[in-house]
């Protein structure tokens, strides 16, 4: 039976939130709860649940499919869920639970991938036949569409960039590396950092309107944008992807489609880079955008 309306539901580290498209792909509902991860499991399943029916009331319960994005994936061996940076969901039966709570089927994918996909259709990779998708917020991901389709790989990892390591002798990740393009790269990465480095507790929005004339401050921004450079060069020389899209709370730094972009450019195996790297189109929209769109079966 093809479905008139699609429920997204976007699981971040920080917020929970739902929207519903129309056949039309407008969204005609959208709330969002936080997700008080400090609390378990049990309490992000009810608040996904309190949302679920929000939307469900939308719509006068008309048939619909069901996607969830999240941070990680599903293991294909186990079943569970795994690389979650919201770690009291790691190792859990996430389909199976949320299944039985919600009484209905749901599609669950990465999150990067559902940001990628919203903004590949939808946003500023629309029409482009490659798009890499790039989170850069309290973690930091991504995901690969080809023609349209999620590219997900034979281990549920592909576009899981910010797990690439670039200084084997940098910080620790929850992974189990160490120097990981998220520890540098990410929001929660920067931040701790700035931490160690000079003691100072700064949001990553404050760092980066910081006077110039803190020194240590200044190298630290100047090693950012070396690292991002590395990261996403690294990224270009292997996929070569029509476009780059940026997402996430990091991805509004204005700096970074200047000096980011020129570090980038100066580590591409090319003589003449040209890989449009571009902010997103839909805002903190798409993830929950591209959550609604993965009940389409958009993967491959």
């Amino acid at each position: 039976m093809t479905s008139n309306y699609h429920i997204g539901i976007d699981l971040g580290g920080t917020k929970i939130e739902v929207a519903v498209l129309d056949s039309q792909d407008k969204i005609v509902f959208r709330e969002r709860l936080l997700t008080e991860a400090h609390l378990g499991s049990e309490h992000i399943f009810n608040q996904i649940h309190s949302l679920y029916k929000k939307a469900l009331i939308s719509i006068q319960n008309k048939t619909h499919s069901l996607g969830l994005g999240t941070p990680g994936s599903i293991s294909k061996k186990t079943h569970l869920l795994k690389n979650s940076n919201t770690l009291c969901l790691n190792s859990l039966p996430l389909q199976s639970l949320l299944e039985d709570k919600l009484v209905h089927d749901i599609v669950i994918e990465n999150d990067a991938n559902c940001f990628a996909l919203a903004e590949a259709l939808m946003g500023a990779g629309k029409g482009y036949p490659s798009v890499f998708g790039v989170i850069m917020g309290t973690g930091c991901g991504g995901g690969i569409v080809f023609d349209g389709k999620i590219r997900q790989g034979p281990q549920n990892i592909a576009g899981e960039w910010g797990h690439m390591v670039i200084d084997p002798q940098g910080y620790p990740c929850y992974c189990g590396a160490n120097g990981c393009v998220e520890s540098f790269i990410s929001g929660g990465g920067l931040e701790k950092r700035i931490q160690d480095k000079t003691g100072k507790t700064l949001s990553a929005i404050d760092f980066f309107n910081a006077p110039s004339k803190d020194e240590a401050l200044k190298n630290i921004k100047q090693d950012f944008y070396a690292r991002f450079g590395q990261a996403l060069a690294n990224l270009i020389n292997i996929l070569d992807p029509d476009i780059v899209v940026l997402g996430g709370g990091l991805s509004n730094e204005k700096s970074l489609y200047k000096e980011g972009i020129d570090e980038v450019y100066s580590r591409i195996f090319n003589d003449t880079p040209s890989t449009p790297i571009v902010k997103n189109m839909l805002g903190d929209s798409a993830g929950v955008i591209g959550a609604a769109l993965i009940g389409r079966g958009l993967t491959q």
